[in-house]
């Protein structure tokens, strides 16, 4: 049994399905891709058991037949190659022999029976998403998701589909994204949380593909299908905080302020910050803001003023730096709104401009108590 490919195309769906196998599987045969030739169209599978993901590829052949090859051995070795036709033979003896213009390599291959089967998501509604807005809603999000495994839910990201709008959460109960748009609409109202994993993939694969994406989900799995991939995923088992319980409604000290300028602000003052807080105070007074930052430690302290257009009583409050540095580089937008209430209430950031139509984006950072 034998099949030709080009190993342009061949390593470029190997090292996307690379990324969804562990480092440090505990079941042995996870460390290999499925193949599953079928003529002239090859299946490649990689699991993890949570996530799976297909993709297929042409190959030139009239069989067809299953088996499982190293992932490791199989990316390594045909990423070091240049590109070119690539034929695989499989022998009788259990070996495959990898034949390339000017070489050959020959590695162990296995049986498939043993390789974990993929749930199907029965009972399933289906919803369809341009790739660029998925990927989009995915990029503003994931980084506001939590890590700690005591609190799963907060550890992926919450699709709240409604007949209304569209919205993707994120929080890890310091900081909260929510991306909204209005201007898509689900069948039915259905909330499910995505892990991480799998959404970095998908927001890695998905740069720059405007075709749609279709997601096929239920209340335990959710499927991305898109160009010639699957990507399959259990969700995460658990209740989402309420989310909207927390988004104060009255915020009556607004700043708008030039976002690029602010950022690269932060950015030089939080060298100064404590390396244990990260506090960084934000003094509002009629049209300047002072931002600064001291750390008692090492006697060090910086402070900037900007100009900017403030409505409401003067304040001072302080944040996390690196919160605030992680949300402001996820917008694109050259202005941003800054909503406060007092300096023990959460505030809200939201841009000025640069959304597209129907799409609205509202991020919160909870502050930090002065000394």
């Amino acid at each position: 049994m034998q099949f030709l490919v080009s190993s342009d195309d061949l390593i470029k769906n190997l090292q996307a399905l690379r990324n969804v196998i562990n480092n440090n599987n505990t079941v042995p045969v996870l460390d290999n891709f499925l193949f599953e030739l079928h003529q002239n169209t090859l299946k490649i599978t990689a699991s993890d058991l949570e996530t799976t993901m297909t993709a297929t590829v042409p190959v030139e052949s009239s069989e067809s037949a299953s088996f499982l090859l190293p992932a490791r051995m199989l990316v390594d070795t045909i990423k070091a190659l240049p590109v070119q036709p690539l034929t695989f033979m499989f022998n009788d003896d259990g070996t495959v022999n990898l034949i390339t213009e000017t070489g050959k390599y020959s590695f162990a291959y296995s049986d498939a029976e043993d390789y974990p089967s993929p749930v199907e998501v029965d009972e399933s509604e289906n919803l369809y998403i341009p790739g660029s807005i998925l990927a989009n809603a995915v990029s503003k999000t994931i980084f506001a998701t939590g890590n700690d495994d005591l609190r799963p839910a907060l550890t992926g990201v919450l699709f709240e589909f409604s007949p209304e709008s569209l919205n993707f959460v994120a929080t890890d109960a310091h900081k909260l994204v929510k991306y909204e748009r209005q201007d898509l609409k689900a069948p039915s109202e259905i909330s499910f949380i995505v892990p991480k994993k799998p959404l970095q993939i998908l927001k890695n694969h998905l740069a720059g593909f405007e075709d749609e994406v279709n997601i096929t989900y239920n209340d335990r799995n959710v499927k991305f299908v898109f160009e010639n991939m699957e990507i399959l995923t259990r969700l995460i088992n658990g209740n989402y905080p309420n989310y909207r319980a927390v988004i104060p409604a009255e915020n009556p000290n607004v700043m708008i302020i030039d976002r690029q300028n602010l950022l690269n602000v932060i950015k030089r003052v939080d060298i100064f910050a404590s390396k244990a807080t990260h506090l960084i105070r934000f003094d509002i007074v009629g049209s300047e803001l002072k931002v600064s930052a001291e750390d008692l430690d090492f006697s060090s302290h910086a402070e900037e003023r900007l100009t900017c257009n403030y409505q409401g009583e003067d304040i001072s409050i302080g944040f996390n730096s690196k919160f605030l540095i992680e949300m402001l580089s996820n917008l694109e937008s050259e202005e941003i709104s800054f909503n406060m209430s007092l300096p023990s209430r959460a505030a809200l950031i939201y841009p000025v401009d640069g959304l597209e139509e129907g799409e609205f984006i509202t991020m919160l950072v909870m502050p930090l108590r002065l000394a």
